[in-house]
């Protein structure tokens, strides 16, 4: 099982809940305060009351590399403080990695044989531990021309599946304004410069930072037991992302107006709004 330091406590109403370790709700004000220079959040939706204090996954659309930062802010906004499922390699950075490591939040190397053991290892966490998990279905930033959610895994729609738990859609645009795409790899110094030029005129052009907390998708049509449960869970997941994430770009229907030259637009959504 995946070794946490998240406290246990109850609050007002008699709901158990985890309390972030202080290395973690330090990292979050400070998020917070970031989130504030470069922009302005706008939150819509909610977390229903009957979910918190249990476990639950939120599947949400990835615009870009800021975007994880608007997340943790709103979350911190509306009093939950959920964990991440993120991709390896952030969790072996230097300093940082170590901090979201302490801080509980969970490993996943997508196309590597260790995925297999990360599931279950996720899946024991979502069936012991009372609090949300964020994920990504998509596992990467979209590279659709118009910044819709790409095909995705089935991978959160799984793990929702066999843990027995809510999954809450959270669509969000915005955040891919205030920084860069830049690059799949970062090898060095000048991979970076594309992304603190942009991250620079943030504060000046102080982006809208919209993020929308769905209602739980239904997924009690899905049979666990029959294939294709996965594929079936999965799509009705992104349908719900994109729904919740067609108000929050109403005026952008087809492409975004800010521009990001360094994002790759080679692949289409299936999930497009027709």
């Amino acid at each position: 099982m995946l070794t946490t330091m998240f406290a246990l406590h109850s609050d007002d109403t008699g709901q158990t809940r985890r309390r972030p370790p202080a290395v973690w709700r330090t990292m979050t004000r400070m998020d917070q305060g970031l989130v504030a220079l470069t922009g302005r959040l706008r939150i819509t939706g909610r977390i229903a009351p009957e979910l918190r204090g249990r476990p639950f996954l939120m599947a949400s659309n990835h615009i870009g590399v800021f975007d994880p930062f608007v997340l943790i802010a709103a979350c911190r906004r509306i009093g939950i403080a959920p964990r991440f499922m993120l991709a390896g390699g952030i969790l072996d950075t230097p300093v940082i990695g170590p901090a979201l490591k302490v801080s509980g939040h969970m490993r996943i190397d997508r196309g590597k044989a260790s995925a297999l053991e990360q599931f279950a290892q996720a899946l024991e966490e979502m069936r012991t531990t009372p609090s949300p998990i964020i994920v990504y279905p998509e596992g990467r930033i979209s590279h659709d021309p118009g910044l819709w959610p790409e095909r995705g895994k089935t991978g959160a729609a799984r793990l929702a599946i066999a843990a027995g738990v809510p999954v809450v859609p959270i669509s969000q645009w915005g955040a891919h304004e205030a920084v860069y795409w830049g690059t799949e790899k970062v090898t060095g110094p000048a991979d970076l410069l594309p992304l603190a030029r942009s991250g620079l005129t943030a504060p000046l052009r102080r982006p809208t930072y919209r993020v929308h907390f769905g209602e739980p998708v239904d997924l009690s049509d899905i049979e666990p037991e029959r294939p294709g449960a996965g594929v079936r869970a999965h799509a009705k997941i992104m349908r719900a992302i994109t729904a919740g994430l067609v108000p929050l770009r109403r005026d952008e229907p087809d492409k975004p107006k800010f521009h990001d030259p360094t994002r790759p637009t080679d692949t289409i959504s299936p999930w497009r709004p027709r």
